[in-house]
């Protein structure tokens, strides 16, 4: 704020400057512009174009005086963007029930691991800091944005997380909760989701909203779509139907992974980093110091331009540069007007 009320004032003193300075040219604008009395089209514009420059290198003089400088451990400008990626893993015991794969006879949470593994290995997981969630009747956070692939790979390792918690059916729901809890911290389109699990059990209301921070989200199922397994009371499948709804109400992806493996294409879409656009990252050092480069430009170069191409008038010389025929015409009208003036006073005298 001090900086804009410093460039503010320093605009102002300019402009009372450049009326002033425009006033003594005035009067003696045939001598500076020929007969015509006024310069170029663009060179009347000179006055704002100084008011303007002086302003920016103001602006940006002050701003730079008044941040925190670059020292010591902070002199290393951070210019990635912080891209994280946040995995919803399905560890209740259905889970455990060996039905999936091509052949039948993995667990759905071996396959699951399987397919996060392919996904990782076909892109730079290592760019992302990954986040873990068990869930089952609730969801905590195993790990949080790390940036080793070998604590992911421990985690998914066949582990019996279910019993750390209350027995009960399987709320999905609350890891997307604690999921967008963590990305709402997180900048916007710089995180993705991937969500493993069978479907079974989970609840067909409540659905969270997503924080703007979450860009893609893609659902993997696992587990036979055809026959289930008699578990906890219920024949326990992959939902296809739950899944794939969950994953068009959050304006994501639905893959059936539990024979199939995931393409390429897609695989990379979920994990890819968005381009930044122009002048998103820079800070407001970044700023002043454009500032201040456009301003130090205008007032550099604006005498030289002027000098050159500011008008057409040249005196001393003996062929003077054309003028345009319309500035031409207006100068010969003004001379003829002045031989009638000259014409009328002799009669009268």
């Amino acid at each position: 704020m001090v900086a804009l009320f410093a460039a503010l004032g320093v605009g102002l003193l300019v402009a009372l400057a450049e009326g002033l300075h425009l006033r003594r040219v005035n009067k003696i604008r045939i001598l500076a512009f020929g007969p015509i009395g006024r310069p170029q089209r663009w060179a009347q514009a000179a006055p704002a174009l100084r008011v303007l420059a002086l302003s920016l290198s103001t602006w940006g003089l002050v701003t730079l005086l008044l941040i925190e400088p670059l020292s010591g451990g902070n002199s290393v400008i951070e210019t990635e963007r912080n891209q994280h990626l946040i995995v919803l893993l399905d560890v209740s015991p259905s889970m455990d029930l060996p039905d999936a794969g091509v052949d039948g006879k993995q667990t759905r949470k071996a396959r699951g691991k399987e397919l996060l593994e392919s996904i990782f290995q076909r892109t730079v997981v290592h760019n992302f800091k990954t986040s873990v969630f068990a869930v089952y009747t609730d969801a905590f956070a195993v790990v949080e944005e790390t940036t080793d692939p070998e604590v992911i790979s421990n985690i998914l390792d066949d582990l019996p997380m279910y019993s750390v918690f209350q027995s009960g059916k399987t709320n999905l729901f609350s890891g997307l909760e604690k999921a967008a809890e963590l990305a709402s911290r997180w900048e916007a389109n710089s995180t993705s989701i991937i969500i493993v699990s069978d479907g079974d059990t989970v609840p067909a209301t409540g659905m969270p909203r997503m924080p703007p921070s979450v860009s893609q989200i893609l659902v993997l199922g696992v587990g036979d779509t055809a026959s289930g397994t008699f578990i906890d009371g219920h024949q326990s499948r992959q939902d296809v139907s739950t899944l794939n709804h969950t994953a068009i109400r959050l304006g994501g992806h639905y893959h059936n992974g539990n024979s199939q493996h995931l393409e390429t294409s897609l695989a990379r879409s979920i994990m890819a980093v968005p381009e930044a656009k122009p002048f998103e990252n820079l800070t407001m050092r970044e700023y002043a110091m454009l500032a201040i480069g456009l301003g130090s430009l205008l007032l550099a170069t604006l005498p030289v331009l002027l000098d050159w191409f500011g008008t057409e008038w040249s005196p001393g010389q003996r062929h003077p540069r054309p003028f345009r025929r319309k500035e031409m015409a207006t100068v010969s009208a003004r001379s003829a007007a002045s031989q009638k003036v000259g014409l009328g006073r002799r009669e009268l005298l």
